[in-house]
């Protein structure tokens, strides 16, 4: 029988998590739910292996990553990829793989990736000099300062005010933080998230930010909508996706004045938002990837 685990860090499982235990089932898979911070890898004089507390985890056909948690040190971040890529030498088909994780996590490496292979992406710097901020404010106008590492839009602040970007990036430098800036490029109130799993588009909606917020994360209250897809969008999406080595994604776009561009790419999306707009449940899609993949 398929072994398959599903990697979060949530003390109970996530519906998504859920979701995706029940998919795997429904097609015959053994599952185990795993919390990333009581996985540990082992290297002894014999063999190398993972363990979970104090058990062995038995050998894993495939573990689908829905997310790494919120990590308080880029210690503890490394471990848990070590995990992943220890997962990988042990044979296990990790979804989505370690490099591409770090790649999409890193928010200026992924657009490094994304620009070096022609796709379109706003105007973005990361400094450590909080006068270079205010300088780039006066330059670019409005800007949004964003955490390097994050996800759900938290932390992300629009600003443009030179003097108040400066104190900002004070603030962050004085936690040791770089400062992530990026040009605010969207013409009005909405973004676009393209879902794909493996070559396969499953859709897209629009996000609209909620009174009073320039934000589009659902977390934050966005409002959702399906939307049309074009031939234009579907390739962005795909290609950004692949260029990263992702397997299942969600590829943010922001429609400016000068087309589409792309803002982020998720290597663990949510999906209740798309799942509502749109009526389709991206475990069944992933689920299926996964099981097709291992057999092969």
């Amino acid at each position: 029988m398929v072994r398959v685990a599903v990697l979060h860090e949530a003390p109970v499982p996530t519906v998504s998590v859920r979701q995706l235990l029940l998919a795997f089932m429904k097609r015959g898979a053994e599952t185990l739910y795993l919390r990333l911070s009581r996985l540990s890898p082992f290297i002894t004089k014999d063999r190398m292996w993972v363990g979970y507390g104090r058990t062995i985890i038995p050998k894993l056909d495939a573990a689908v990553v829905r997310g790494i948690g919120l990590v308080s040190s880029t210690e503890i971040l490394f471990k848990r990829l070590d995990i992943l890529k220890q997962l990988e030498l042990l044979g296990t088909l990790v979804v989505n793989p370690a490099n591409s994780l770090i790649s999409a996590r890193d928010k200026f490496m992924a657009l490094l990736k994304l620009k070096e292979a022609g796709l379109p992406v706003p105007n973005t710097v990361v400094v450590e000099d909080v006068f270079e901020v205010s300088e780039i404010t006066k330059r670019w106008g409005t800007i949004v300062l964003k955490p390097l590492m994050g996800s759900m839009g938290y932390g992300s602040i629009k600003v443009s005010d030179p003097d108040i970007a400066f104190m900002i990036a004070k603030t962050w430098i004085t936690h040791g933080q770089p400062i992530y800036v990026q040009k605010y490029e969207r013409i009005g109130n909405r973004d676009i998230r393209v879902f794909i799993v493996g070559e396969e588009v499953l859709g897209a909606i629009y996000r609209y930010a909620p009174p009073n917020s320039w934000k589009t994360n659902v977390a934050q209250g966005a409002r959702v909508e399906k939307a049309q897809l074009n031939n234009e969008l579907q390739e962005l999406a795909i290609k950004a996706s692949r260029t990263l080595g992702l397997l299942y994604s969600g590829i943010d776009v922001g429609e400016t004045e000068r087309g589409y561009v792309i803002y982020e790419v998720n290597a663990s999306p949510h999906w209740m938002g798309f799942m509502s707009a749109t009526g389709i449940n991206p475990a069944e899609k992933i689920a299926s990837l996964v099981l097709k993949l291992i057999r092969k």
